[in-house]
C-alpha cells in the first residue's frame, strides 16, 4: 500500500474523474462549436461585401505548413498559401490563396486585384 493512499484515496480519484472527463469533453466540443460559428461568421460577412477591383502590387508571399498525427500513426501535412498585396492608398492585406494562384504570383506583380471582404478572387497582371 502507497503511503497516505489507503483505499478512500482511490474513491476519491473515482469520484473527481467523472467531473474531470466532463469538463475535458466540454471544453473540446465548446471549441468546435465557437470555430464553427466563427467560421460561418466570416464566411457571411465575406458574401454580404461588395467585390473590390483595386490597383495593387504583391509584395510578400508565406506559407504555413499544418501536420495532423493520427491514431494510426499516419500523419497528414497540408500547406495554407498567403499573398499580401499593397494598394494605392498603402495599405496592405494578407489574403489566403489557392496553391495554383500562389505558384502564379510573382512578388512585385502589379495589377488588379479582385476580392470580396477577406476573400481572394483573383489577380490580373497588368
Amino acid at each position: 500500500m502507497i503511503a497516505g493512499f489507503g483505499m478512500g484515496g482511490f474513491d476519491l480519484i473515482f469520484s473527481i474523474f467523472p467531473f474531470l472527463f466532463f469538463t475535458v469533453f466540454a471544453v473540446v466540443i465548446g471549441t468546435f462549436v465557437v470555430m464553427a460559428v466563427r467560421g460561418v461568421g466570416t464566411w457571411s460577412k465575406n458574401n454580404a461585401s461588395p467585390r473590390l477591383t483595386v490597383s495593387a502590387q504583391v509584395v510578400a508571399k508565406r506559407t504555413q505548413v499544418s501536420r495532423h498525427h493520427h491514431q494510426d500513426s499516419m500523419s497528414h501535412t497540408s500547406t495554407t498559401y498567403y499573398a499580401t498585396f499593397q494598394v494605392e492608398s498603402g495599405d496592405r492585406m494578407e489574403l489566403s490563396v489557392s496553391g495554383s494562384e500562389y505558384g502564379m504570383l510573382v512578388e512585385g506583380d502589379q495589377g488588379s486585384l479582385t476580392f470580396q471582404g477577406t476573400r481572394y478572387l483573383s489577380f490580373e497582371r497588368s
